[in-house]
């Protein structure tokens, strides 16, 4: 069996939209939002931003996930401890989780807040507090994690660069995705025809 090198070029492009987004929208929340009154009417400029980024990170996500469910990629990196290669493929599933969680509860909440309506149809005022609904703590809490993953991704690529230097950032650019011969049957082939390995 063949593994590429590289991941699909839809992941990749995936991947690098989802990254801007993802930090784009916390960065929106947290920074920007989090410290404006209800009362502000640049409010609901910066929700419906926030919104409708929620919406396209979940839908980019489920794409995501379809492509990668569907495509090869290549095998899985190893840190040569166990210990941080189980904490890399731990933490990359619960980023699924947390995208998911945050954009859900996002949506739940917009939908008790009855945003939609709000923020692009009839007009209305906003609540007073958001934090009136119980899921916007989880909202904020799965933000906190999200962002702790988000350093974590980053220090576990950094480790890969500067200190185990192998390269492991090339697979998630764009290029020719070689495809590496993974089994002896491939390399018994390649002799018996005569092809060089």
């Amino acid at each position: 069996m063949r593994q590429p090198s590289r991941y699909h070029p839809v992941l990749v492009a995936l991947h690098w939209a989802l990254a801007l987004l993802i930090m784009a929208a916390l960065a929106l929340g947290a920074l920007v939002m989090a410290k404006m009154p209800n009362s502000d009417p640049m409010k609901i400029e910066a929700l419906r931003s926030h919104l409708a980024g929620g919406v396209l990170i979940l839908l980019l996500m489920a794409v995501r996930l379809v492509v990668r469910m569907v495509t090869r990629h290549p095998a899985s990196a190893s840190t040569g401890a166990p210990s941080l290669d189980r904490l890399a493929w731990a933490s990359h599933r619960a980023f699924y989780i947390a995208v998911l969680a945050m954009a859900g509860s996002g949506i739940i909440m917009a939908l008790q807040a009855d945003l939609p309506s709000i923020i692009f149809g009839r007009g209305g005022a906003l609540p007073a507090d958001f934090w009136a609904f119980p899921v916007r703590s989880v909202h904020y809490l799965v933000s906190r994690l999200l962002m702790g993953l988000i350093a974590l991704h980053i220090a576990g690529a950094l480790y890969h660069t500067l200190i185990l230097r192998d390269g492991l950032l090339r697979r998630m650019v764009f290029g020719r995705r070689r495809a590496a011969a993974t089994d002896s049957m491939s390399t018994l082939r390649r002799s018996l025809s005569g092809r060089p390995s």
